[in-house]
């Protein structure tokens, strides 16, 4: 335990050094702990979630190639976002008819940025697009400021509602 505290200008007695090295042994973990990203669906669905990253990671993942803000293509890994509200219990595919057809779902980031979509722009059943929760592109981690997750949404013009920091997504009816 001396290797911890060697310095020879200083002197500590063996008690202060176990008790200084028992201090920074029991202290460490907090200085490298990361927060782990959850990810929150809730308002007008049947099971509100919290998705952990290990959840998120467990699920199925699918890959689309979208052109950036930067005009190059890259090749981003996730989960459909369909499928993550039909984990909340969203209603989706034949569900999606009537009063239904008035619900949409906001997107929440961390930094407070939000976007909305209506719910038939999501679902396959109306759609041939594929609205991707990223957590990879071209094939490493987000980074820092883009991730954890980030919201790919292909063949729009503008890449607006490609939020990044995903936190939360809400249903809501728009009545």
């Amino acid at each position: 335990m001396h290797f911890l505290f060697i310095n020879y200008s200083v002197r500590f007695s063996k008690q202060k050094q176990y008790f200084l090295c028992l201090t920074f042994l029991l202290a460490f973990p907090l200085f490298s702990l990361r927060a782990q990203p959850a990810l929150a669906v809730t308002g007008e669905v049947a099971k509100p979630l919290t998705l952990a990253a290990e959840a998120i990671r467990g699920l199925p993942h699918s890959e689309i190639t979208a052109k950036d803000r930067d005009g190059k293509e890259h090749r981003y890994k996730g989960v459909p976002l369909v499928d993550i509200l039909r984990l909340a219990g969203v209603s989706l595919g034949g569900d999606l008819r009537g009063e239904n057809l008035a619900k949409y779902v906001l997107v929440k980031a961390s930094d407070g940025y939000e976007v909305l979509f209506a719910l038939p722009e999501i679902d396959p059943d109306f759609t041939v697009r594929t609205i991707l929760l990223a957590d990879a592109a071209d094939g490493a981690p987000l980074p820092q400021g883009v991730g954890p997750y980030r919201l790919i949404v292909p063949d729009e013009k503008k890449p607006a509602r490609w939020i990044r920091q995903v936190a939360a997504i809400e249903v809501r009816f728009a009545k």
